[in-house]
């Protein structure tokens, strides 16, 4: 996840510096911009997503499994 976080940091500086070259209502600016969009866009998909483990797998085909059971106070 930092590898994106990075990418993210990275790709903010490199906006930054094309809106100062180019002027902030430039198309180049605003390509910078959806750049850094798409990967914060990303960053946050990846945060929702997470993959079931293969334990979590069998649970869900097995719930009477004895080591899938769930017990509570």
């Amino acid at each position: 996840m930092s590898d994106i976080q990075d990418k993210i940091q990275q790709e903010l500086s490199e906006a930054r510096a094309v809106c100062d070259v180019n002027g902030s209502n430039s198309p180049e600016c605003a390509a910078a911009w959806d750049a850094v969009e798409e990967l914060q866009a990303e960053a946050s998909h990846q945060r929702q997503v997470k993959p079931k483990t293969s334990f979590e797998k069998y649970c869900d085909d097995n719930p009477e499994a004895a080591e899938c059971r769930l017990y509570e106070d």
